[in-house]
């Protein structure tokens, strides 16, 4: 054993270890789903996947001799060459660094990192190939060690606090862990509460990670790369908002402007853990703890369910129609009208214990 256990008996993990199984027995199918309870517009949907490009879609020609397209062919040659010299000269750079070298001509960081997707999605090739490093913002904590690029020893265990998201995820190794599972937690605020809970060490052995919201790039590659290696339960932890849903899609199906790195990012194999709109009901929640779903909420939250993955997800249908039929949304902190540990004490245990996701 890594790691010295601290957490329950073993029969506590009886039913995450049978929903190990049937996932290691999909992937000796084809990598298809167990039944679970460039272009925007050029992406198709595969449940073992994600979103990914079609291999025929609508492309856009950017000419040096055109008044309409000069001016971003020439910023495509600017960065072409900074990727060069990376290459060249086995060095690395940030999104961030790349901007600052010039920021008066490329004006604001979003033209950067659309035309690193456009020449990542043109070459078919990662950023990590091209050279350039995401700037981490997650956080991981737990049952976990590895070694950096640079020889760093990093030690995940639970503590006050967690550690940063390594910016070459690529580049760590020799990873080891006991973990029986891997929550995802959506907001920073709720990863503290949870570390400040000394939940890892409560139900060890387990991985906790954070993307603060919607994740950065390392944090998804973190989570992929967990999967890959380990094969070990992931669950996320949302709010039971149309955010928190997209938020969870994403680290599962990926996203359109990314669809063509899928199979580097997704991890179909996520569950939905909580915080699951039946929850509300289920668990007495008072209304006066309950949010209205705003206009732009619900046109979020239709447009997630005309998405075609939700035809292949009927219990995370069921849930986004039970928040539709209510109008109401919560976030997780609602649950601490029970008491102020229910989240760590009462509500994960028994989901996980009792196989409480979808």
């Amino acid at each position: 054993m890594a790691f010295a256990p601290m957490g329950p008996e073993a029969s506590f993990f009886e039913v995450l270890d049978r929903h190990r199984e049937s996932l290691l027995a999909a992937l000796r199918r084809g990598g298809r789903e167990p039944p679970s309870g460039g272009s925007r517009l050029a992406s198709r949907f595969e449940d073992s996947v994600g979103l990914q490009m079609v291999s025929h879609c609508t492309t856009r020609k950017i000419k040096s001799d055109s008044p309409k397209s000069a001016q971003k062919f020439a910023l495509i040659l600017k960065i072409l060459s900074m990727i060069y010299k990376l290459v060249q000269s086995n060095t690395y750079a940030t999104k961030r660094d790349i901007y600052y070298t010039d920021s008066q001509l490329f004006g604001n960081q979003t033209v950067v990192d659309n035309i690193i997707n456009d020449i990542s999605c043109m070459l078919k090739v990662s950023r990590r190939s091209l050279h350039i490093l995401s700037t981490s913002k997650g956080l991981i904590a737990g049952n976990l060690r590895y070694i950096e690029e640079d020889g760093t020893k990093v030690n995940c265990t639970c503590g006050a606090t967690a550690v940063a998201v390594p910016s070459n995820i690529q580049g760590i190794r020799n990873l080891v862990t006991d973990a029986k599972f891997v929550l995802i937690v959506e907001k920073d605020a709720t990863f503290q509460r949870l570390l400040d809970d000394n939940f890892c060490n409560k139900l060890s052995p387990c991985i906790m990670i954070t993307g603060k919201g919607v994740p950065d790039l390392n944090t998804r590659l973190l989570v992929k790369k967990l999967w890959d290696t380990f094969h070990v339960p992931v669950f996320t932890l949302v709010d039971a908002d149309p955010h928190g849903i997209e938020i969870m899609c994403i680290y599962k199906y990926g996203s359109m402007s990314m669809s063509f790195e899928a199979h580097h990012l997704t991890v179909p194999a996520i569950r939905w853990l909580g915080l699951l709109p039946s929850d509300l009901k289920r668990l007495n929640v008072p209304k006066d703890s309950l949010i209205p779903l705003t206009k732009r909420d619900q046109m979020k939250l239709d447009s997630i369910l005309r998405r075609p993955y939700v035809t292949c997800q009927p219990f995370w249908r069921k849930e986004m129609e039970i928040m539709a039929d209510s109008k109401m949304k919560a976030e997780i902190q609602a649950l601490t009208f029970l008491s102020s540990d229910y989240l760590s004490r009462v509500y994960l245990p028994n989901k996980l214990k009792f196989g409480g996701w979808i």
